[in-house]
């Protein structure tokens, strides 16, 4: 079923909605025709691609995942036909700061989420968003498949890879069993920009707002590689499974990785094509300086199940990811932050026409 039919007047959770890929997953899933509930503790950051689009969300609930019994009422008083579980502890170097709240957020959270579940029951599929960082990366110069081993070197990774066990123990004990109503599947993505980011220790937030300031921001690993992609990349990834696991049972338990095409692109090469489109622009190099804790150096995904099972692969490329996050903060810094929500709801539009016409998923 396309996506366009799947979610219109649906009731769908979005846990993390106040993030930033959960933000864009709310207005992607409001223009599709949803409800959308969203379930987190705070606003992140400030400022917010959340509070730019706020008035999309229908039921704002500030819960913290790991709160197991306030998780289970609001499930059982609003009785989702979908979730999508993106609430997390996101950022690799805070996890070095605070390690227990990472491994209880992001583990125990997606804990809390599955029993809730469990214990209401009622038909509904949830989509549990982990990270392409929950492999046990050796460097290799190929893509991880999603069936290579799961592992960790940082806290962030670990407590990844301990929630996807978590899920799995729950599909095998709860959720395959016959009187289930529950369908549950994974999503695995990672280096997601796009415009309304502003984490800390994140690459593009760094630039832009050094940019915005004419000030010249400090790049510590300019070699590093990472899969890059548009936050409406991975998305359309958590959509189009949602679609596919509504139609075939097979799916329940299964693991997706999305992601670009393998032809991982520079710290620096995201940098100087932002560049293009932010003229005037600069950055230093301060690799010799590096003395940053421990965070991958090459990181690839083969994305080859989501394309053969859910007909799937990425719409953009990576002079259009640049440019898109680009236009984006530019409107907002450059313009107003009103005209940054015109350019949110611009492109989820655009996105969808180019993927209906480049084939990239079931739109």
């Amino acid at each position: 079923m396309k996506i366009k039919k799947l979610f219109n007047r649906k009731t769908v959770l979005v846990t993390g909605h106040t993030g930033f890929k959960g933000s864009w997953l709310s207005a992607w899933l409001t223009e599709l025709g949803a409800s959308v509930i969203g379930l987190s503790d705070k606003v992140p950051t400030f400022p917010s691609h959340y509070d730019l689009i706020k008035d999309n969300i229908l039921q704002d609930h500030r819960i913290d995942v790991r709160d197991a019994e306030s998780v289970f009422s609001l499930i059982a008083a609003t009785k989702p036909s979908f979730i999508f579980h993106l609430a997390a502890q996101p950022i690799v170097l805070e996890s070095y700061n605070d390690p227990l709240t990472t491994f209880s957020t992001n583990t125990l959270g997606t804990a809390s989420i599955l029993d809730a579940m469990r214990r209401i029951n009622h038909k509904c599929i949830a989509i549990m968003i982990t990270s392409d960082k929950c492999y046990d990366n050796v460097e290799k110069n190929y893509g991880y498949e999603e069936t290579d081993p799961l592992g960790g070197k940082d806290p962030y990774s670990g407590s990844k890879g301990a929630a996807e066990l978590v899920i799995r123990s729950y599909v095998q004990s709860f959720f395959r069993n016959s009187d289930s109503n529950i369908r549950v599947a994974v999503g695995r993505a990672g280096n997601v920009i796009g415009g309304g980011d502003w984490a800390p220790y994140r690459i593009v937030p760094d630039c832009v707002r050094s940019w915005s300031d004419n000030q010249k921001p400090e790049i510590r690993s300019p070699f590093a590689t990472r899969p890059w992609q548009h936050v409406l990349e991975p998305l359309s990834g958590y959509l189009s499974l949602a679609c596919e696991l509504n139609d075939n049972d097979a799916l329940i338990g299964e693991a997706f990785n999305f992601g670009p095409p393998p032809q991982n692109n520079t710290v620096k090469e995201l940098i100087n094509e932002m560049i293009i489109n932010w003229p005037g622009s600069e950055w230093v190099d301060k690799s010799t300086e590096n003395n940053s804790p421990h965070e991958a150096g090459l990181l690839q995904l083969n994305c080859n199940k989501a394309l053969h099972i859910l007909n799937w692969k990425a719409t953009l490329d990576f002079e259009e990811t640049a440019r898109w996050t680009s236009d984006w903060y530019r409107s907002y810094y450059k313009e107003s932050p009103e005209s940054a929500i015109k350019i949110t709801n611009m492109q989820i539009k655009k996105y969808m026409d180019f993927a209906k016409q480049r084939s990239s998923f079931n739109i």
